[in-house]
């Protein structure tokens, strides 16, 4: 796989861990760490999307 297939694969993987840190933020709320780990999570997603564009362009 090149490198652009495999960020849009660890895209997915974080995308559906964000969805769950989500529904469990709006039933349960999260704990500190959860709350953490969701916002790193985020920060890594924004981050590996920038990534593609660019070797898109």
């Amino acid at each position: 796989m090149n490198s652009t297939a495999v960020l849009e694969r660890q895209n997915e993987i974080l995308r559906r861990n964000i969805e769950t840190m989500i529904i469990k933020n709006n039933r349960d709320g999260l704990s500190r760490q959860e709350n953490g780990f969701y916002h790193t999570m985020v920060k890594e997603w924004h981050q590996n999307q920038y990534e593609i564009n660019q070797m898109r362009d």
